[in-house]
């Protein structure tokens, strides 16, 4: 219906009212745009050249300028009403500081997880170190044979030690074990079937699941038995002539209690010799220390699987191993071979420094000291030893703050890394408290000092777990506590 003539003058005059007020504001926003200095006049603030040797000037403008685009459109938004140039200063400047100094920092780990993977799993030894620097501050024969003048290949450096001390007939390595996963089951399963018990397509931490990286490699995955009961005839009625291999795979931290039963390696390895398949188990932790001194005991080591007719083990260098990040396909040199000519192999190859740590590490395996790698010392620590430290260390912060609440306490340490789940080790800690401050405050506090400390919490106290405490950390506690404790609080910070 059209509009009479007296509303369609209404109209137009609302439209022309309604254009006013807009112009209006638009000028307002203008005019405030104007108060914002410009970037010669930002760049000129006394503390800009802190930054600026730091990150270099372009930088500088580049956060300025995000700074400035966010309150433009706060503006045109109508969520600001006014230029705070002050606070366009301090919010670039908080912004830089954070992206000054390093991000990837050393912290105190007192949370009694030796494997912690949050906090870098494994720590290496000093040999390791040595290693790296001594390799990546110089060239050296990554790929290249000394005796015969000739390119060799990366992985040369370790096999033979691997070989040595998990009994493999050959190795190989790549940059982690969700990669030594991929390429075993893409080269040697992609477009056949893979058998595998419906009790062990696991989920592990990151999102690391057993299906997915089965259907990514190509391989048909064939699920046999039930959750918690697998047999070997669940297997064999599973078998077709697209079989190309039996997969068992590590649970991790996840486990089945109860009526439970699962098929032995030893009839797995039977069936798979049998039918011409292979057999490849995913152990995950890589274990190749005995740790029953430490009260852990069940976990297979490597030389048990392959032992027990496991044809390829797959298995993490930086979890239970106690080395650099890195994932090891140790078992039958045919199968292994194979492995070596397959494509992928070079998009998942590591680098020098990694191959140097790992060979380190590996060394002391075969000499007899693994008791030089920090995990395996801090899963072999004994309770008395444990205790003595944590008395030490309640008596060094009473006397340093009187005014915090410091006991010795027994707690629940974990190896960590998915490993001896079922297999918490009894361990000792302090648990502290101090005035006006929750156990949640402590521990938010004692992640943003210059040296962050990471504590477990118990019934309200921060608890420092000294299993995984190195030489003079002890010193760096005191220290992070007394900067807690100066920050003060009003009332109870929680």
């Amino acid at each position: 219906m059209s509009k009479s003539f007296p509303d369609v003058e209404r109209y137009r005059r609302n439209e022309s009212k309604n254009d006013r007020e807009g112009e209006i504001v638009r000028d307002e926003i203008r005019n405030l745009l104007r108060q914002i200095p410009s970037m010669d006049e930002l760049l000129s603030r006394s503390w800009v050249g802190e930054m600026e040797a730091l990150l270099g000037r372009e930088a500088i403008k580049s956060v300025f300028a995000d700074v400035i685009g966010e309150v433009r459109r706060r503006l045109r938004m109508g969520d600001e009403e006014g230029i705070d140039v002050e606070g366009i200063e301090q919010e670039t400047c908080r912004r830089l500081r954070a992206k000054a100094y390093s991000s990837l920092r050393p912290v105190v780990n007192a949370t009694g997880v030796v494997v912690h993977t949050n906090l870098g799993r494994s720590v290496l030894p000093r040999e390791a170190l040595e290693a790296v620097v001594a390799t990546g501050e110089r060239y050296c024969n990554l790929e290249y044979r000394l005796e015969e003048g000739e390119r060799g290949h990366r992985s040369d450096h370790v096999e033979w030690l691997l070989c040595q001390v998990t009994g493999a007939d050959a190795a190989l390595v790549v940059n982690n074990n969700a990669g030594a996963v991929l390429l075993v089951l893409s080269a040697l399963a992609a477009g056949k079937e893979s058998l595998v018990s419906r009790g062990e397509l696991v989920e592990i931490g990151g999102s690391f699941r057993i299906p997915d990286i089965m259907a990514f490699s190509g391989t048909k995955m064939v699920e046999v038995g039930t959750t918690n009961r697998t047999g070997l005839s669940d297997y064999e009625r599973a078998l077709t002539a697209e079989t190309a291999l039996l997969l068992k795979v590590h649970p991790s931290n996840y486990r089945l209690v109860g009526f439970h039963a699962e098929t032995s390696r030893e009839e797995l390895a039977a069936l798979a010799r049998e039918k011409e398949l292979i057999l490849y188990e995913d152990l995950g932790s890589g274990v190749l220390a005995d740790l029953s001194a430490g009260g852990l005991e069940g976990e297979p080591t490597v030389r048990r699987c392959l032992m027990d007719g496991v044809d390829i083990v797959t298995f993490s260098g930086d979890k239970l191993l106690g080395g650099p990040q890195i994932g090891v396909i140790a078992g039958r040199s045919q199968i292994i071979d194979r492995l070596r000519h397959f494509p992928l192999l070079r998009p998942l190859r590591v680098d020098k420094m990694t191959l140097a740590a790992l060979e380190a590490v590996l060394r002391l395996y075969l000499q007899g000291r693994e008791e030089e790698l920090p995990a395996v010392r801090m899963l072999r620590l004994s309770g008395e030893t444990l205790r003595r430290r944590a008395e030490a260390l309640a008596l060094l912060l009473a006397e340093a703050l009187p005014q915090g609440l410091f006991d010795v306490v027994a707690v629940e340490d974990a190896a960590g890394g998915g490993s001896f789940p079922e297999h918490p080790l009894p361990g000792w800690g302090v648990a502290l408290s101090l005035p006006t401050l929750s156990s949640g405050a402590v521990q938010r506090r004692l992640r943003q000092v210059s040296c962050p400390v990471i504590v477990s919490a118990e019934k309200d106290r921060a608890v420092v777990h000294v299993r995984t405490l190195f030489e003079g950390d002890e010193a760096l506690i005191v220290r992070a506590l007394k900067e807690v404790a100066g920050k003060g609080g009003n009332g109870l910070e929680r």
